[in-house]
This record gives structure tokens, sequence and C-alpha cells, in this order.
């Protein structure tokens, strides 16, 4: 595949040379001419300066016929207009952005960004179990519906504990898919009690995440 990687720091250099190894053609774009000359030394000509987020530059680089575009830089408004221009003007089947904000996920997916990468919550998801007050992971977003799919763990001291799955008060649309408790893995009813240490696996729109960690992590 031909793959454009905006952002040639730590990241963009480290992902350019996976990808190389891995036989796939990279061009990575750089603003900085001394990081562009450091490139060029340890993986030849894959490097070009200029500005991601402009369109002529873009051109210039081929992106029309790039399979996906990915904008790793430190400035999370930089990544979001190069997909941008990248998925809307030159029709890119896929871009990737990298998110330094979380705050920021939500936005980059309306506005069309194919698939956002969060450090941090990356790590805040590896170290949910030593984390209680990160008792909510996001496992996958569903583009189609606008639909996150969560997990969360039940605490022992939540007010759901000991309840009725159906009197927790979930907010309106949640999809309980499925619990994990003592008795094992399995889908949950109205009836269900709530157990302490309880998985709780759902489908739920974006803007419904803080009233379900409520409902069901409150004390």
């Amino acid at each position: 595949m031909y793959i454009i990687v905006v952002g040639g720091g730590k990241i963009g250099f480290y992902l350019a040379t996976a990808l190389l190894r891995e036989g796939h053609e990279v061009l990575i774009l750089e603003k900085e001419s001394q990081r562009c000359g450091f490139i060029c030394e340890q993986l030849g000509s894959v490097v070009t300066r200029g500005d991601g987020c402009e369109a002529r530059t873009l051109h210039d680089v081929g992106t029309e016929r790039a399979d996906i575009f990915v904008a790793v830089t430190d400035e999370d408004e930089d990544n979001l207009v190069a997909c941008q221009v990248a998925k809307h003007l030159f029709k890119v089947p896929r871009t990737i952005a990298r998110i330094n904000n979380p705050n920021n996920q939500r936005l980059f997916k309306r506005l069309g960004i194919d698939v956002t990468v969060s450090s941090t919550d990356i790590i805040l998801e590896h170290i949910e179990e030593e984390v209680p007050t990160h008792s909510l992971v996001h496992l996958l977003t569903l583009e189609e519906g606008d639909l996150e799919i969560i997990e969360l763990k039940v605490p022992g001291d939540s007010r759901a504990v000991g309840k009725r799955m159906g009197d927790v008060g979930l907010p309106s649309g949640t999809q309980v898919c499925l619990m994990v408790d003592k008795a094992g893995a399995h889908v949950p009813t109205g009836d269900t009690i709530v157990e302490a240490d309880a998985r709780i696996v759902a489908a739920i729109k974006p803007e419904a995440e803080e009233a379900l960690r409520a409902a069901v992590t409150g004390p």
C-alpha cells in the first residue's frame, strides 16, 4: 500500500520504519528541514519537506493514490486539518489521526476521521485494573449509528450493586450486550441482579457515556 505519514517526529519515524519493513511504500511529510535530513540519512528518500495541511503539498506527493493517510504531529488541529483535506479533497479511503487531547476524540469522529488514536486512553485502558476512577473502557467505535462499545466494571460501593438490571436507571438507548460475573458470561435481562466487580459490555451513544458511568459506578 501507499501510506502517507504527516509528522516526522519519533512516532512518525518509527511508524514509517515498521511500515517500510513490511514492504509498504511510505512517504513522510515533515516541516522541519533538520528533521528531514535525519530521516533521509536513516531511511533514505522517503521524506519530503512540507506542510501536510496544505492541499498543494498533498497534491505534489500524490495523495490521490494513497491507500492510507496518517497524521501524527504534536498538534491536534494540524492532524485534523491534514486528514480532512486528504479525505475530502483527495478521497483517501482511510485516514488515521493521532489525538493528544482525548477530549477531541468525538470532534474528530464527527468530522469524518476514520480512526483516532489517543495515547492517553490507551495507557489508561492498560492500567485500568490499577486505577479505580477509570472504570469505563472504550472497546470499539461503530461509525454506523454513531455508537460506542464500552466495558464497565461495577465497583463494590456502587449503588447499582444488588439491584435488578431493570432498576439501575440506564440511559435511554443503552443496549447491554454481555455481563461477566460469578455465574460466568451471559446476556443479562431486566431481572438480572447486578453484582460487585461484575463487568458489563454495552453499546451506547457517545453523549450517554457519563450518564451510564454514573448509573453503574456511582456510589
